[in-house]
């Protein structure tokens, strides 16, 4: 009867300790698990992070190196109109200098003749501002003495501040030989030339 009991009592302690091991083992293989998907959550969420960070990283480069590029625009651009505004000026002056009595002396009877080849045109007027024609016009009237009998007339036009102008009677038609023109196209020539200056220099 002892010998029963005892074995009883042994197979009671031997089935809980086997349930005890067993629920240990499950709590630790639990735990282990707990522990890798931590691990492996917070392995996950520092990549993010770090690949959130190269991201932002990039994108912030990417916006600097953008800066950088439209400021270099801005400053060829702003140094492009500056030279050409300094061109305009100086062509002007060039012009408006080069414009002489001597200059339009020997200029404007020239520019008389070819006009009148013209069968169509039968009155010329010649523009100029009312100082250059109390400079030249006895001068003028004697160099185009033949013309001037041929419908070749003299007028002051103060809208002229250097140069001259070459019209038909009434303004129909004219050819315009004023400083302020013939700058105008010397600068519809050259600015587009500086702009291509500019462009090679922007790649050099």
């Amino acid at each position: 009867m002892e010998i029963a009991l005892q074995e009883l009592i042994d197979k009671i302690k031997s089935d809980g300790v086997g349930a005890g091991e067993k629920e240990a083992a499950a709590r630790i293989d639990d735990a282990n698990a707990t522990a890798e998907k931590i691990i492996a959550d917070a392995k996950a969420e520092e990549a993010r992070l770090m690949a959130e960070a190269r991201d932002e990283n990039d994108r912030l480069v990417r916006a600097s190196e953008d800066a950088i590029r439209q400021a270099g625009r801005n400053q060829l651009i702003s140094f492009r109109d500056s030279v050409t505004r300094e061109l305009d000026v100086l062509i002007g002056d060039a012009v408006a200098e080069s414009y002489s009595k001597e200059t339009l002396l020997a200029l404007i009877p020239k520019v008389v003749e070819e006009w009148a080849k013209n069968p169509d045109t039968d009155d010329i007027e010649v523009l100029m501002s009312s100082d250059d024609l109390a400079a030249i016009e006895g001068n003028l009237m004697a160099a185009l003495k033949k013309k001037i009998s041929a419908g070749v007339t003299l007028k002051a036009d103060d809208s002229v501040d250097s140069g001259f102008r070459i019209a038909a009677k009434g303004g129909s038609a004219y050819y315009d030989y004023s400083a302020e023109a013939v700058a105008d196209l010397l600068s519809k020539y050259l600015n587009p030339r500086v702009a291509s200056l500019m462009k090679e220099a922007s790649k050099a």
